[in-house]
């Protein structure tokens, strides 16, 4: 039996090079959590396990009917208070704004034929088989991006600032203005990954 692997068949989400260019992201369904904090802290890394365990759950549930899809990559969205500080720029902003003023909404995408009645479902699992509080916090979302500026970062993520340095000086550029959060695809497990060899797609709405 065949897996959906969104990776292979929705090439412009999960792949683009390491200069920037402009893609047009259509309409997806994720399940995801929210916070604010490091995300090197204990309270981030338990949110993306309860995230994974729902997702499996999903899967399985999937697997079942016949219709099995490969779990896909961990998403983030960034943001911070952009009245506090307006005058940081996009590349500045991982340096001079503290990791506990961050807000983070952790995603991973769902196939289109995941249903909210399953993700309810999965939840329970999560919850009740899985003992996993923090599931009950998991909730449905929709996100069409539209226009985006995308680039691949290689190397941790502490140097993430040059590669969106570059983004800021397309940006520029092209005379395009920011619509939207900060969106990052972390195409390696970075709990597993040594640092210099992680891959990052990162992208900024942009009209």
């Amino acid at each position: 039996m065949s897996k959906l692997d969104l990776t292979k068949t929705d090439k412009t989400y999960y792949t683009t090079k390491t200069t920037p260019e402009i893609v047009y992201i259509e309409k997806a369904n994720y399940i995801s959590l929210t916070g604010q904090g490091d995300p090197s802290g204990k309270d981030f890394s338990e949110k993306i396990q309860a995230l994974y365990t729902t997702a499996y759950a999903i899967k399985f549930m999937h697997k079942a009917m016949n219709n099995d899809f490969v779990v896909p990559k961990l998403e983030a969205l960034w943001s911070f208070d952009n009245k506090k500080y307006a005058s940081i720029s996009m590349d500045e902003a991982p340096l001079k704004i503290p990791r506990s003023e961050w807000n983070y909404r952790i995603m991973i995408r769902m196939p289109h034929f995941v249903t909210k009645e399953q993700i309810e479902e999965a939840i329970a699992i999560a919850v009740n088989k899985k003992q996993n509080a923090l599931a009950k916090t998991i909730e449905f979302f929709e996100m069409e991006e539209g226009k985006v500026i995308q680039v691949l970062h290689i190397g941790p993520f502490d140097t993430e600032p040059k590669t969106l340095k570059k983004i800021q000086e397309f940006s520029t550029e092209n005379n395009l203005q920011q619509n939207g959060l900060h969106h990052e695809i972390y195409l390696s497990d970075f709990r597993k990954t040594a640092p210099e060899k992680l891959k990052t797609i990162l992208r900024e709405p942009v009209k």
